[in-house]
This record gives structure tokens, sequence and C-alpha cells, in this order.
């Protein structure tokens, strides 16, 4: 059944036009993902289903009673309202009662002999079970601890901006609605949480329309993605896989049509030149054709960053942190982190909101100093901090202002520069859009903005606070292209799992009380070692549990020292990893010289991967026969 339907509908900003002549639908079990380039109107659009602004032109249809709920990407807040009041915010029957139910059972617990507040309590306990109200606050609670939200009675503006969205966020999952609008949820909430997410709303039965940049919450939830580009609204079935196949042929299709359009004026316009005289109907109608073929603006691609990154020289000494300890309002956050970074590392750091992530880049850049410990970073290092807030920027300087500030050309690996203007239009800031105020621009363009103000200044050495948030996912893979050839180290914290599979090849872990482990690997390989780990530790439990101790269960002892065949394998473990090295090293030189003989090349990338694979296993099998020498030792 369809729930609501958009016709022709068109919505200007200034004397930008956001979306024109739009018509779209949403109908029942709809998980619909939007997606675009930051100021495209992305979040007006949304604004517009929902009912909170305006379309210039065209007709909104909603079928009859439709219930509709909003989370805009900043919402509004009452300061003095208590968490669980502002959850039950609205006007339905439910929430006034669950509203005044909370407020009277606070006061209750405050005056136990108060009778008329006792009295109030159990008339709206009554009211409760009438409107059927009790589930509903039980799941409000839930949710609420879902998302870290564990003070109930917390007066909301003593919370931290992620807090307040959260609960913002809490409000829209746990109202009645057959319409969920959501503006960027995953947005301040951490990885487990975002997986938590990722699950309830796949589940939950009601329409679903977000804007989200994480690309594996879109592919695992979303059924239908739609993208607004240049003004137009393009549909397509599917999950975000499904949505990057249907764009490819889509632009093939745009690419052929252009290319016939081109040749059909050529053709045109040699029949022109050869003196045709416009006398006949015929005659006039192909003149008319021409130009009517010359006046369409074919739809050009969105720029994309392809650059030979070039970078300041980086020394042998990068930053070392040695016995780092930090508290923080007597928490403890850090404890006793030793680590020393190495030229080319990718490390990504993961953990709960709050833990301290943001503190360990801020004690890396200086921004803080640690309570115990010595931060030391080389004398060629060149920092580039993209902060979660960039509220330093002049909104009163132009674009193009605000990036020559910092530099008017970015070197190149090759030993050229890129121009400012140049650097902004492969970074999806046109021309046009060069001169425009800051003020002007919407909250993602201006993350954007600000990213390329620190890649322009030529760092050797990247630290990336949250850099999904509010960052639209085009963005996102032409940022991860550029650290795919980085000469520097980068150092990332993200909720955001697609891009720390894509990017990092390390994770720091904060696994609370100050503990920061550190795993090999990205995001899913850590993913992986911890279900292997759960796994193996309910096994274990289950077998301790079912298993009988008898006089046969008793484990034979094993011989204090290596068997012929494991003491043979010890001797020879060491000569055989120094081989495999070896040959490893002459199919990367191989690699490198291979040129364009891409046969060649494919054979040598088999063979890396599988002398990768055989040094990995005789890494793990040298480990643990040392292990065992050790044990027969002592």
């Amino acid at each position: 059944m369809n729930l609501l339907s958009l016709e022709n509908v068109t919505k200007s900003y200034g004397e930008k036009v956001l979306f024109r002549q739009v018509t779209f639908g949403v109908d029942e079990g709809d998980k619909i993902g939007l997606i675009g380039v930051n100021g495209t109107g992305k979040s007006t659009f949304l604004k517009v289903i929902a009912g909170v602004d305006t379309a210039d032109a065209g007709k909104i249809t909603t079928g009859n009673s439709l219930q509709i709920e909003y989370l805009p990407q900043n919402p509004e807040f009452d300061a003095n309202a208590t968490v669980l009041e502002q959850v039950f915010k609205g006007h339905s029957p439910v929430m006034q009662v669950l509203r005044e139910y909370e407020q009277v059972l606070l006061q209750a617990q405050n005056c136990p002999a108060d009778e008329a507040c006792q009295k109030r309590l159990i008339a709206l306990s009554q009211q409760m079970d009438a409107n059927n109200a009790w589930q509903l606050e039980s799941d409000a609670k839930t949710v609420l601890t879902k998302l870290g939200i564990l003070d109930f009675a917390a007066i909301v503006s003593t919370l931290s901006g992620g807090q307040r969205k959260r609960i913002a966020l809490a409000s829209a999952l746990i109202n009645p609605a057959d319409l969920l609008i959501l503006d960027e949820p995953t947005n301040h909430i951490d990885n487990q949480t975002v997986a938590w997410l990722e699950q309830y709303l796949a589940k939950r039965k009601g329409a679903l329309l977000m804007i989200t940049h994480d690309r594996y919450f879109l592919d695992r939830v979303t059924n239908r993605i739609i993208e607004l580009d240049k003004g137009n609204l393009y549909t397509y079935m599917g999950n975000y896989s499904q949505f990057l196949e249907s764009k490819a042929e889509r632009e093939e299709q745009q690419e052929a049509c252009e290319r016939k359009r081109q040749n059909i004026l050529r053709n045109e316009l040699a029949w022109i030149r050869r003196g045709a005289q416009a006398r006949s109907t015929k005659q006039k109608a192909r003149i008319e054709r021409f130009e009517e073929l010359s006046a369409q603006t074919p739809e050009s691609a969105n720029g994309q960053l392809e650059i030979a990154v070039g970078a300041s020289r980086l020394g042998r000494k990068i930053i070392e942190l040695e016995h780092i300890n930090q508290e923080f309002d007597g928490k403890t956050l850090i404890e006793d982190f030793n680590y020393i970074v190495l030229k080319n590392d990718r490390v990504g750091i993961i953990g709960p909101n709050g833990s301290g992530k943001s503190t360990l880049l801020n004690l890396i850049t200086g921004r803080l100093t640690a309570g115990s410990g010595q931060v030391e970073i080389g004398q060629t290092v060149k920092i580039g901090y993209f902060s979660q807030e960039s509220s330093e920027m002049n909104q009163d300087l132009r674009v193009i202002e605000y990036i020559k500030e910092e530099a008017h050309f970015l070197p190149t690996a090759d030993g050229g520069t890129i121009s400012a203007g140049q650097l902004l239009e492969r970074f999806l800031f046109p021309p046009s859009l060069q001169w425009t105020p800051i003020a002007k621009l919407s909250g993602g363009e201006k993350r954007r903005l600000f990213l390329l103000r620190i890649l322009i200044s030529a760092p050797n050495v990247l630290l990336l606070d949250e850099p999904t948030n509010d960052l639209d996912v085009q963005t996102l893979s032409i940022l991860e292209d550029y650290l795919d050839d980085f000469p520097g180290a980068v150092i990332v914290v993200s909720h955001d799992r697609y891009f720390l599979d894509r990017v990092v090849e390390k994770l720091f872990v904060f696994e609370g009380q100050g503990k920061i482990t550190q795993y090999p690997g990205n995001y899913s390989d850590y993913q992986d070692k911890i279900s292997m780990q759960e796994t193996e530790n309910a096994d274990k439990s289950k077998g301790a549990a079912d298993k009988k101790p008898t006089v046969q269960d008793k484990p034979k002892e094993r011989p204090r020292k290596l068997s012929f065949k494991e003491q043979r394998e010890y001797d020879q473990i060491e000569e055989i990893i120094t081989s495999v090295e070896q040959e490893l090293a002459q199919v990367a030189a191989g690699i490198n010289t291979a040129g364009s003989d891409f046969e060649l090349l494919q054979k040598l990338t088999d063979r890396q991967q599988e002398l990768e694979t055989k040094l990995d296993e005789l890494l793990e099998r040298w480990t643990y026969l040392n292990e065992l020498v050790d044990q027969f030792a002592n």
C-alpha cells in the first residue's frame, strides 16, 4: 500500500535549485536510503516529506492517518526536561500519559508521604493500562540503554551533544509511526551501537527513509536506494551494492547517449555548412532540430580526486608514546600506553563513546598534556589534524579564500603542483561554488572544506577524528583513494566499519579502565577474532559443565621435550622463513618493473598473495614451537 507520494515537486534555496520536478513514492515495507553529495539538498528533501518545510511547487499526497516520525540532523531539545520526558515528546494520548506518569513517579519517590501524589500515581497507572503504555515505557528504557544512556532522570542540558542526539534517536525509534525518517542516525554513536541499530531497523516493520554515509548500514538495512544528483532524483531497487552496479550502468548509458548526440550534431553541422537553404518545411525542421540538440546540456560527471600525493620528507623518528597515563574527572582513560608510530602506519582507533579516543589524538597533537608519560615528535613531522569541530572557520571568507589562506598550491609526488582552485574542483567544489561565502555552505560542505584545507597543507602525518561524520559517500570514496597513496602515517578514530575496513591495517581498541589493546588487521578481522574467542570460550564453558570427571578422562601428560618431527621442524623453520621472505622481495621487485604487462602483473600478484599467506602460517608455527621450547626449558 502506498503511504506517501510526491508529484513534480520542486525546491530552491536562493538561486540554487535543490531538486526539480521530482516524482517519488513510499510504500509499506520500503526501507530507503537517500544518498548524494553534500549540499545537493538531501536534508531539505527529508524536511519536505516530513512536513517541516514546504515545496516551491508540486503536490504531496499522504495516506489517511499516516503517522510520520522525523529525526533531524540537529534536533531541538527542552533544556529543563529529563531524559525520559524528552523521549516521550509528542501530543498523542499515550505520550502525554507517559510524560505525566514519569513526572508524578519522580515526585512520589521524593515525597512518599504525599497522599495526593500517590492517588494521582494510581490514576495514571490505570490510564497506562488503558493505553497499553507499559510496553512502550519498557521499550524506551531498553532503547536508551542500548544507545548508552543509563541515567533516565538526567537533565538534558547537562548532557553532551552526542548524548542529546542519541536521546532524540531513541524518541524517534519508540514513537509509533508508519514512516520513520532519519537524518544521519549513525553519527555520534560507536561501532557496537551502530551494529545494534542496524539489526533493530532491519527487523522494524514500518517504512523507513534515511540519510546515512555508513555503506555497510545501507547494504544491510535498505531494499531501495534513491540518489539526489544535480537536482534530479534517481531510484534504484536493492541495497547499496546493487545500487553501485545499477548506477554504473546508468552512467554508461548517459555517456552512450552523449556520444550519439555529438555524432548527430557533427552531421547536422556539416549539412548546414554545405549551404542548406531553409526554404522547405523539411529543411526548417532540420535546422530547428540542430538548434535543439545544441541547446541541450549534458550532465557532467562528478569530479574525482586523482592526485599523485606529495608531502614533506618524514625522518626516522616520527611519534613515540612512552608510558602515557591520563585521567578525567577521576576516570582512567589511558593507562600505561606505549607505541612508536611507523612511517606508513594505518591505525584505526575504536571504543565506546567517552572512552578516551579523541583524548589520545589530542595528546599526540599537544592540545592536551598527559598526566604522566612522554610524547616525543620527530623534527620532520608535520601533523594534519582533522578534528570533530570545525568551528574555527571564518564564515565570512569565500571557499577559495579559506583554502588559499593555508596554501595556493599543493605539491605533488612528481615534483609538480596543483592549484587551490584545481584541488577544490577535484574535491567536488566546482568553480561556481568556489566564490560562495562559507556561511552559505551546508554542514557537510563545511566539513569537506575543512578536510581539504588540512590536505592542502601537505602534512606527512594525518590524524582524523571521526572523518565520516557529515561527509557524503562520494567524498568518503575520494578520501579513501587519497589515503591509499598518502606517503605518511594515518591514525583515524572512526565508527564507520566500511571506512575502517578500507583504510586501516591495525586497530587500537579501548576496552575500558584505560586499557588499550592492539589488534592486527582491519575492523572485520577484529570482529572475526572476537567472535572466534567468544565461540571458543562458550565451547569451553559448555564442555566443562557437561563433562563428568572420571579416571579415564584424566589428560595424558605431554612429554617434556619436542618430538622428533617437531625438533626437525624447529631446526629448519628459520631457514624456510628466510627463503620465503627472499622470494617475496623478488616478487615485489618484479611487480615494480612489470610496467604495463598486465598478464605478468596478475601472475606476480597471485604469487605474492600465496607467499604472504605461507609466511603468516610459518611465523605462527615458529611462535608455537618457540613457546614449547621455552616451557620445556623452564
